[in-house]
């Protein structure tokens, strides 16, 4: 155990200090569109939501890492570990298009880092079909937080809703392979936690 503890450690600080590499191709490459017809309120906005999707993304590599901790379903293990892959590559392009426009990630990274943790050592600990629910549930959420960026994002952005859109189809695939591996559906209360959670961490790196 401290083993792993110490490999965690180490995991979470190459993840905030050294930027990981994808292993897809960035979908707004397949993009022509430029950033210059973005009037510059419209990139913050832009920013600010990518930001928001980027500490998401640094939260599910936390939340699969936690899940993984206590894990011995060897089906359960490849699947968090696929989604933890799609998902390092979401944190790439996040990271990227944030950079293009000339903004910053969020500095409460490390906090929520911690805490998405936290949680998914609790469900992984608990009992393996819910530690699929945690991840249907977690897939459930990001998946209608990404409908909400995607409209509420301007449609000339094609870069960006490039992006968003196949980060969404990841989800949902995800949410779905969780669902046919026989997750079990969490406690209400367990899901309003997850809201109450995810609502906290969305309105405070929106700004910060």
């Amino acid at each position: 155990m401290i083993d792993k503890l110490i490999s965690e450690i180490d995991f979470a600080l190459k993840l905030h200090s050294c930027p990981p590499k994808g292993n897809r191709t960035d979908p707004s490459e397949k993009v022509n569109s430029s950033d210059d017809s973005l009037p510059e309120e419209e990139k913050e906005k832009i920013i600010r939501y990518m930001r928001v999707n980027h500490t998401g993304e640094i939260c599910a590599q936390a939340l699969y890492r936690g899940q993984l901790l206590f894990n011995q379903d060897q089906t359960i293990h490849k699947q968090l570990n696929q989604a933890a892959s799609e998902e390092i590559d979401h944190l790439v392009w996040c990271q990227k298009r944030i950079d293009q426009l000339g903004g910053k990630t969020s500095h409460l990274n490390p906090f929520f880092y911690l805490a998405s943790l936290g949680m998914g050592m609790i469900a992984s600990k608990i009992d393996s079909q819910y530690n699929l629910g945690f991840l249907e549930e977690t897939e459930k959420q990001v998946s209608s937080h990404l409908e909400t960026h995607i409209n509420k994002i301007p449609q000339k952005d094609k870069k960006t809703h490039a992006i968003l859109k196949q980060m969404k189809y990841d989800e949902e695939k995800h949410q779905e392979t969780a669902k046919k591996l026989g997750a079990r559906k969490l406690p209400q209360v367990f899901k309003k936690f997850m809201k109450f959670s995810s609502k906290i961490m969305t309105r405070t790196t929106y700004w910060i």
